[in-house]
């Protein structure tokens, strides 16, 4: 039963998170019930919870976190300076003369809003609202454009600047260092949230490929059910100066804060702070600025900001106790029992991640699950930009799978009556299946991930 203890602890907080129990104090609850139960029964040692004020003062002082909030703020204004709108307006105006070609305008505007807000919740909402009633009067099967705004949505998984990638980068920067100490190498080499913002950007758009492969063939077998935009046939005067006006702010956010990380120019936080006033300026040149909407804004921020620290918080109480129970050391057993080595291994962890995204949100994910199996994979020789990658990627087709996909849940909310859930379900299936292919050729050529990090900041 002692040696036990972390696993039962892991069950215990499972059932909490089911209960809708906030999840910042089920981590922190869980984890203090199970440390008095355990120093009770002598099974536990108190000292454990003497390194909790250093790990607080840690989380403080760390600058990579800082930005969380200014993304979210960047974000969050877009979202309210109508940028998405106009862009949709444009590329439906651009490609509604093409077979399917309403369905590649909403991938491409996802994929742009993704790159600008990095907050699926945020895009899937956006689009779903924007989007979906556009697809159903052009007569798009129901099915086809529910699949296409999730799918579309969710992609602020992995195309950076993803929240994502910036929490993921964070911890697996932490456990590479771990990785490295365990085996004995004490001058650790690390990672930055730039090197996985920069992993990410050839398996996102080769993701984001496949997506328009799919709807072609689909358009063309098919046309039936994407048919072409009777009413878009002719463009309207001002056309293109449309494309520019309702591209270039977009992609200039996009390449100015990108391109400062990936260049060397400035850090993930400076860049966040680019990206932060950019969309202000943004705001103002389209006239959606107001005070008013500033002070939303703010408390949107403030409140998605204060979620995630507090989750952070209640995960490292949590991390603490495990490793207090020999959680770390049990989890390195079972993984190194697994038959197929490294595989096994990976493909293991993959699967539980998998299974876990069905229900956990992918800040108690990366909080929760990564500092503890992310150590341990590293040391198998794992390249950690590669294995960070793999799981933002496994985590977006999480959200995307029937029944409990949160991507779908978002699409509910905003999606008409007369759209079933079954057809949102319906729709989804493919693109859930073009992430499986894209996430066995990423294990297939891990170089997709790797090899423009390492070419970028070995040319810098």
């Amino acid at each position: 039963m002692e040696d036990f203890m972390a696993l039962w602890m892991f069950a215990a907080v499972f059932v909490v998170l089911l209960s809708g129990y906030p999840v910042a104090f089920a981590l922190s609850g869980t984890a203090l019930a199970f440390a008095s139960l355990g120093a009770h029964l002598d099974w536990f040692d108190e000292a454990f919870l003497g390194a909790m004020p250093s790990r607080l003062f840690g989380i403080m002082n760390n600058q990579t976190l800082l930005a969380v909030p200014l993304f979210v703020f960047m974000g969050v204004m877009l979202e309210r300076s109508k940028v998405a709108e106009g862009l949709l307006e444009t590329m439906a105006e651009a490609f509604g003369s093409l077979r399917g070609g309403l369905g590649i305008a909403v991938t491409l505007v996802g994929m742009l809003m993704a790159a600008s807000t990095g907050i699926v919740g945020a895009t899937v909402v956006t689009m779903g609202l924007l989007s979906l009633p556009t697809m159903l009067r052009s007569g798009y099967n129901p099915s086809i454009a529910c699949g296409i705004i999730c799918a579309s949505g969710t992609l602020g998984q992995i195309i950076p600047p993803s929240i994502v990638l910036v929490l993921l980068g964070d911890v697996i920067s932490n456990a590479y260092q771990q990785a490295q100490l365990d085996k004995g190498v004490f001058a650790p080499e690390t990672i930055s949230v730039g090197d996985l913002f920069t992993g990410a950007i050839i398996p996102g758009l080769g993701l984001v490929l496949l997506y328009l492969i799919y709807l072609l063939i689909i358009a063309w077998l098919k046309p039936e059910l994407m048919p072409v935009m009777t009413n878009n046939n002719q463009r309207q005067a001002g056309f293109y100066k449309r494309i520019l006006t309702s591209l270039l702010p977009p992609l200039g956010l996009i390449f100015s804060v990108l391109g400062s990380i990936i260049g060397g120019f400035a850090t993930p936080t400076e860049a966040a702070a680019v990206g932060a006033v950019g969309a202000i300026i943004l705001a103002l040149v389209k006239g959606e600025f107001s005070l008013k909407k500033l002070q939303q804004v703010m408390e949107n921020t403030t409140q998605v900001t204060c979620m995630v620290f507090m989750i952070l918080i209640g995960a490292t109480l949590f991390s603490l106790v495990f490793r207090g129970f020999g959680g770390d050391e049990l989890i390195v057993e079972l993984l190194s029992d697994l038959p197929g080595g490294v595989f096994g291994a990976m493909f293991s962890v993959m699967l539980i991640m998998f299974l876990l995204g069905f229900v956990l949100d992918f800040i108690e994910i990366t909080f929760v699950v990564v500092p503890i199996i992310g150590p341990i994979l590293l040391t198998m020789d794992i390249d950690p930009v590669w294995l960070g990658i793999m799981i933002a990627i496994n985590l977006q087709t999480s959200f995307l799978t029937p029944p409990f996909g949160f991507a779908l849940f978002y699409l509910r909310g905003v999606a008409p009556a007369e759209v079933k859930t079954t057809q949102i379900y319906q729709g989804v299936l493919p693109f859930i299946i073009i992430q499986l292919i894209m996430l066995t050729i990423l294990a297939i050529w891990p170089q997709l991930a790797t090899w423009l990090p390492s070419y970028v900041y070995d040319s810098v």
